[in-house]
């Protein structure tokens, strides 16, 4: 790879970075501001976005899926340790689609009334757990 693409490179990583970051800072603002539906949702959005820039990281561009749990067992193939976070993965994934969308859940209950703060900071712990995980793995 010749300079200039690595500098490309390394700048997009740096992006998908730098997002999650600010999705972990606006889910920790949804969880207190009670909104425990989208502090779920844009912690699976910080796990999705740090895995990425692993990924991209090391050179793949088209990153088509949307779960953590694929997601992570993609980078384990490239450190093994990554699947130690399979679980977490999975967990996230269940909130990628019922916290946005009324149908996404069963009843009659919204996604706002049915997530709690214990889904919230259970879903926050999991993606401060992978972005740290991602920024260790990046710098080794």
């Amino acid at each position: 790879m010749s300079n200039n693409c690595a500098i490309i490179v390394n700048m997009e990583v740096q992006r998908w970075l730098r997002q999650a970051e600010k999705d972990l800072e606006s889910a920790r603002d949804s969880r207190t501001a009670r909104h425990y539906e989208w502090a779920c949702f844009q912690s699976q959005q910080v796990a999705e976005k740090a895995l990425k820039a692993f990924l991209y990281s090391k050179g793949l561009r088209a990153i088509l899926t949307h779960s953590i749990r694929d997601l992570v067992l993609d980078c384990s193939k490239f450190n093994k340790d990554f699947g130690n976070l399979v679980s977490q993965g999975k967990v996230l994934d269940s909130y990628y689609i019922p916290t946005r969308y009324p149908d996404g859940l069963v009843g009659n209950e919204i996604p706002s009334e049915y997530y709690s703060q214990e889904d919230a900071s259970q879903c926050i712990s999991y993606a401060e757990l992978i972005l740290k995980t991602v920024k260790r793995f990046m710098q080794s």
